[in-house]
């Protein structure tokens, strides 16, 4: 509605105006458009008071809104932090960025499907205080985490010790391309175990953890699974199953792998065929292959610097050391071998 607020003051200005540029107006008539203007000025200056005060009072309304909705925001996006930590970062991403639906729904597609756990847990750990066992869990599962999500996979779940993490969904770089980054994925933490152990070590653990890892590629159900009220992100099949039993017959401190997943990865992962296996659910025959040095150097570059011997353990990995640390490590390396050459 548009409307002139000051229409009547206007006219009365208007007037008064008039009057004092006619010669003819007398003191009378001067006097009462005086009045008049007046009046209408007192009658202004009451509306603009109270237009102020509604003003303020809006205003203040207004910054307590605001002040509301900042604290809100604040504690919602507290809860969203809290939240992203129970989801994989993929997931997570799509679900508050409206692309993924949260309703029961599944797809069937080809995924590399990883799976690990600790070569002979129980007995390791069978000797640790809980405060200590709880320690090296968190400290094992951060660092594969990262690794995991540093090559972009989806973790699916851990389940004590073992590590689910699968590739293709919900993002894909191409069947070949996920193949090939869980399996260097694997070898990655294969050598990060190698300096957590020595943490471990250095820090009083006499039997640090051991890594095994099954690695399949094949069709898996994904998406959502549950109930209306209760649902869980992950993926089924006999391929998922697969991985877990090429996890149980590999090597400690090894990557097992199917026929599936090396074919995708051959021309970029040595491996060396093993023993064809059985294995229920799977009608074919699974032969399974061993990547082949993992602790090795890959091309004319050296990466690794790695020596164990009585009294003796040391592990470099090149490859993660910048400049800056690799001088560090090298002056390290120097008082080292005074004291040693001391000792003579």
């Amino acid at each position: 509605m548009s409307f002139d607020l000051f229409k009547a003051e206007g006219e009365i200005i208007d007037n008064a105006k008039a009057v004092l540029d006619d010669g003819k107006a007398t003191k009378t008539t001067i006097r009462n458009e005086f009045q008049s203007l007046l009046k209408s000025y007192q009658k202004l200056f009451k509306e603009s008071r109270r237009l102020v005060r509604m003003s303020d009072r809006n205003e203040a309304q207004l910054s307590q809104v605001a002040k509301n909705l900042d604290e809100k925001s604040k504690v919602l996006e507290a809860l969203s932090e809290k939240l992203s930590k129970y989801l994989s970062p993929q997931v997570y991403e799509l679900i508050f960025s409206g692309e993924r639906d949260g309703g029961l729904m599944t797809e069937r597609k080809k995924l590399t499907v990883f799976f690990s756990d600790i070569k002979d847990f129980t007995a390791t750990t069978e000797d640790l205080q809980p405060e200590d066992l709880t320690f090296l869990i968190n400290d094992y599962l951060t660092k594969m985490s990262e690794v995991a999500l540093k090559h972009g996979g989806t973790i699916d779940k851990y389940i004590g010790d073992a590590v689910v993490i699968f590739f293709g969904d919900p993002v894909s770089r191409g069947i070949q391309d996920d193949a090939l980054a869980c399996v260097r994925m694997a070898i990655e933490m294969q050598r990060r175990m190698v300096d957590l152990r020595a943490k471990w070590l250095d820090l009083g653990y006499e039997r640090p953890f051991h890594m095994r890892i099954g690695i399949n590629t094949g069709y898996c159900n994904v998406g959502n699974f549950g109930s209306a009220d209760r649902m869980d992100y992950t993926i089924i099949g006999g391929e998922v199953n697969l991985a877990a039993r090429l996890e149980g017959i590999c090597v400690t401190d090894g990557i097992t792998m199917s026929n599936e997943t090396y074919m995708q990865v051959r021309d970029h992962v040595p491996a060396d065929p093993l023993e064809p296996i059985q294995v229920k659910g799977i009608a074919r025959d699974v032969r399974p292959f061993s990547v082949r040095g993992i602790l090795e150097e890959t091309g004319t570059k050296k990466r690794f610097i790695r020596k164990e011997a009585e009294g003796m353990r040391y592990f470099f990995d090149l490859e993660r050391m910048d400049p800056k640390r690799r001088k560090r490590a090298a002056k390290e390396l120097e008082k080292i071998v005074t004291t040693l050459r001391s000792d003579d």
